[in-house]
């Protein structure tokens, strides 16, 4: 009985706040997806003309969500789909392209996959059977975060029905809003949560759809001969003998707590955001003392470790695509608004044993 009475409280609660529209906004934003215990879905979303519609429906409502832009330059609709950890593991797809760190750049995101034939003009996947990979840090900066989640979350689902696979891996800027860091979290979203008095992190909790999503998302994956991670492995890091498996996985519970509430409920979780983690380090692509710069003979020792001839990382920009060790360390990560403007490189293709630069123009040029 006193249970049902404090979810019958916390449902009026929850219907108040949402049926509450406290302000106006300048620019389109959300779907977000919140769900409560009592069966109840709540949609918050801001409309072209800066209205934002706050409703509850039930929880098994099967209809579309309608997504657009900033500038309203990009609309597309999203369906709800089962959500589950992709497997960490893979057999490498013939074709696989490899990005990162879109940080709320849409513009540059689609042209960079409608160029390379990853997805068509609707934003739908057109790749077929092959892969492509986004290698962490959707969140912050630019002003398109809500859009591109989902649609790599759209993605997702249309690459499995083709054949393929379209994978989000976890980066330092997922760890660092939700867990409440917002220092580069653009401003029309820290307005949104004021305007709901709500956290903004709220948004993006375990209770949400996107939320959800993310805390299966993984952290480090291999593909084929080729590792895929945020930032990179450090010699310490691989020394501790964590798997691919359980490097995810404690990356994913320990999502959305504190610095001291993640190491209390598992003291490893230490080793997974610390600045030698995947999620922070620097020293494969970095020769600066401060990142602790891996020596050859230790990136051996890493890419053995694995059972790995190559790792992708992103995380730490460069002017265009950059190798390191032989190219046996990939950096993907580049100012992409800058570098699409200026027809510098934007990612790289995988084709076999093969690596190609690729760029919005939609060309072709084989890694040197």
């Amino acid at each position: 009985m006193k249970k049902t009475v404090i979810l019958l409280w916390a449902a009026i609660a929850w219907s108040t706040l949402a049926l509450a529209q406290p302000m106006e906004l300048s620019a389109p934003d959300g779907p977000y997806i919140l769900y409560n215990e009592s069966g109840q879905m709540r949609t918050i979303e801001v409309t072209p003309d800066g209205k934002i519609v706050d409703k509850l429906e039930n929880r098994d409502t099967d209809r579309r969500f309608r997504v657009v832009s900033e500038k309203g330059n990009y609309s597309f609709e999203v369906a709800r789909h089962p959500i589950a950890r992709p497997s960490q593991k893979v057999d490498a797809y013939p074709k696989c392209v490899v990005i990162s760190d879109p940080h709320g750049d849409l513009v540059s995101f689609v042209s960079v996959l409608q160029a390379n034939r990853v997805i068509d003009n609707d934003l739908n996947w057109s790749f077929g059977a092959n892969q492509l990979i986004v290698i962490g840090d959707i969140f912050d900066r630019g002003c398109d975060v809500v859009p591109i989640y989902w649609l790599v979350y759209k993605l997702e689902e249309e690459a499995q029905r083709a054949g393929g696979r379209a994978d989000f891996l976890l980066g330092n800027h997922e760890e660092m809003v939700l867990r409440g860091d917002l220092r580069y979290t653009h401003r029309k979203y820290k307005t949104l949560a004021k305007g709901l008095d709500i956290k903004y992190e709220k948004l993006w909790d375990k209770h949400s759809e996107l939320g959800r999503w993310l805390r299966t998302r993984n952290l480090v994956m291999q593909v084929g001969d080729n590792l895929f991670v945020h930032a990179g492995i450090s010699p310490e890091f691989a020394a501790r003998d964590f798997s691919i498996s359980r490097t995810d996985s404690l990356a994913s519970v320990s999502l959305g707590h504190s610095r001291k509430g993640r190491v209390k409920r598992n003291p490893d979780a230490a080793y997974i955001f610390d600045s030698k983690g995947p999620f922070w380090y620097r020293g494969l692509v970095s020769k600066k003392k401060k990142y602790f710069p891996a020596r050859k003979a230790e990136v051996n020792d890493i890419l053995g470790h694995y059972g790995v001839d190559r790792i992708y990382v992103g995380h730490t920009i460069f002017r265009n695509v950059a190798t390191f060790y032989g190219k046996r360390v990939v950096a993907v990560n580049v100012q992409n608004g800058k570098n699409r403007e200026k027809g510098r490189t934007r990612g790289v293709l995988i084709e076999g044993d093969r690596i190609y630069l690729i760029y919005d123009s939609g060309k072709l040029k084989k890694l040197k």
